[in-house]
């Protein structure tokens, strides 16, 4: 028998595999799917949500930060800019919302639930 006839025969006895087969086969590929929907998606656009929420709360007299790390006290809110008012000299300066890191001022609300 020459390997040609071997490898033939031995291909010939090998089965197909079935249903339980493929799904043991793609199993793991679902459970990478899983994870990275739960702890890489999930958590992203939750963290969106809650920063568009802030940047829609903004209101004038809020002191905010920008993602290049100017500090301001807003002046002016409008659809999707935001005017600033920075430094001694009072320079205003005109940002849009989405450049907003974080909103610095501390709620009234809250302050006078603790107190």
């Amino acid at each position: 028998m020459n390997y040609l006839q071997l490898m033939t025969a031995l291909a010939a006895d090998v089965e197909q595999p079935g249903a339980a087969g493929y799904l043991l086969t793609f199993a793991p590929l679902a459970l990478i799917l899983v994870f990275f929907y739960f702890f890489v998606m999930k958590p992203q656009k939750k963290q969106e949500r809650q920063d568009k929420e802030m940047r829609d709360n903004i209101g004038v007299g809020d002191e905010i930060v920008t993602n290049g790390g100017i500090v301001g006290l807003v002046t002016q809110v409008k659809d999707d800019t935001v005017v600033i008012e920075t430094g001694g000299d009072r320079s205003k300066i005109r940002i849009m919302k989405w450049a907003i890191a974080k909103v610095v001022t501390v709620d009234d609300d809250n302050s006078k639930d603790k107190a």
